[in-house]
């Protein structure tokens, strides 16, 4: 099973994914060696189309060691070779492949909250050169033993949680997605003529102005898997309440049962039962991480309880999520931060979501 999964998973994201043609310049990163399996087959689909791959593999233990030894102008620095790379490259395929989750998690969140500001401009080149159609880019993982065990699952039940989440069960896992894409282009069509967005739920009653902002359906083309709705609301027009009840996982570290109060599209006020001390370091990173970058509904009905893994939760069937920090320009989001932060809340009970005071949403489940 796992070499023709391997060889699937490879296809989608070289194939559909990141639509790589002759001569592409394509940066295949990879968080450790123990993507080994899946990058071979990633590099063979690249060669095959007449494109041109460059691997890029870190070595565990090297952020840990720059975070603890690393200082200021250190943390600061962004090397022209990364630089050269993002505003080079045709397509970016990154692989995540932990050896320890937690590997992080002890570090100084000041550091980390510095290192994510000084990166913050190669997100911000990626994410224009492909509002611009210039780059195509995918984050997909590879699963370990670290990822099952935040899972609570076995490494072959793993396997096959990601198997069936990214639909590469089907003998045409393609087809699947722009089935699915085809769905919810019908709904991001009706939300883009909305301008409040009204979302009522357990501790949360929130207004978002989405006025002329774009709503995009996401179909495996920048996240693998996919399954969401998304855009960046209005920044200086978001007010209420909202309570977010799974876990939010952020570099290792977490919070759990964040409550947060919005006023003119800032969080005044943030809470949690466990983790408040790191959200408040997060919230304060820079100047936009109290903003809100965006708000979505997830769609992948295969994906239903959390992992510990924000690629899949976030994806989650009957849930919503909401960025503190960067926008997406894509949407005619303005915010720039380092922080871009998915933090997850259950819509499945006693939840509802209303565009321009219709109900559209309710209990999990879309109802136009």
């Amino acid at each position: 099973m796992k070499n023709n999964f391997f060889e699937k998973y490879a296809s989608v994201l070289v194939n559909y994914s990141t639509k790589v043609k002759e001569n592409d310049l394509v940066l295949i990163k990879l968080e450790s060696h123990l993507a080994e399996p899946l990058a071979k087959e990633i590099y063979r689909a690249v060669i095959k189309n007449g494109a041109h791959p460059i691997v890029r593999c870190s070595v565990d233990g090297l952020n840990e060691i720059f975070l603890k030894n690393a200082n200021d102008n250190q943390l600061s620095y962004v090397d022209p070779i990364s630089k050269l790379e993002f505003e080079t490259v045709n397509a970016i395929i990154s692989i995540g492949a932990p050896l320890n989750v937690k590997a992080l998690s002890n570090l100084d969140s000041s550091k980390m909250a510095k290192r994510s500001s000084a990166t913050r401009e190669l997100s911000q080149t990626m994410l224009k050169r492909a509002e611009k159609g210039e780059l195509n880019w995918v984050i997909a993982d590879f699963p370990t033993q670290a990822l099952a065990q935040e899972a609570k699952m076995s490494l072959d039940e793993y396997f096959e949680f990601v198997e069936k989440a990214c639909y590469l069960d089907l003998d045409d896992p393609v087809s699947k997605w722009l089935e699915i894409g085809k769905e919810q282009k019908r709904i991001a069509e009706i939300l883009n003529g909305t301008k409040k967005l009204h979302i009522v739920g357990n501790k949360t009653d929130i207004v978002f102005n989405v006025e002329n902002r774009k709503w995009i359906s996401c179909d495996g083309l920048n996240n693998f898997p996919d399954g969401e709705i998304f855009t960046s609301p209005v920044e200086d027009d978001i007010n209420g309440t909202i309570y977010f009840d799974f876990p939010a996982i952020y570099r290792g570290n977490s919070a759990n049962k964040i409550q947060l109060k919005i006023e003119n599209g800032k969080v005044i006020e943030a809470d949690a039962e466990m983790g408040k001390d790191f959200l408040i370091s997060m919230l304060d990173m820079d100047e936009g991480s109290r903003f809100i970058g965006e708000i979505a509904i997830g769609t992948n009905e295969r994906v239903q309880n959390v992992t510990g893994n924000i690629l899949f939760d976030e994806k989650i069937g009957g849930s919503i999520h909401m960025a503190l920090g960067a926008s997406y320009p894509e949407t005619g989001g303005k915010n720039v931060s380092g922080l871009h932060w998915d933090i997850i809340k259950n819509m499945k009970e006693n939840s509802f979501i209303y565009a321009d005071e219709k109900l559209i949403y309710k209990d999990g489940k879309f109802v136009i």
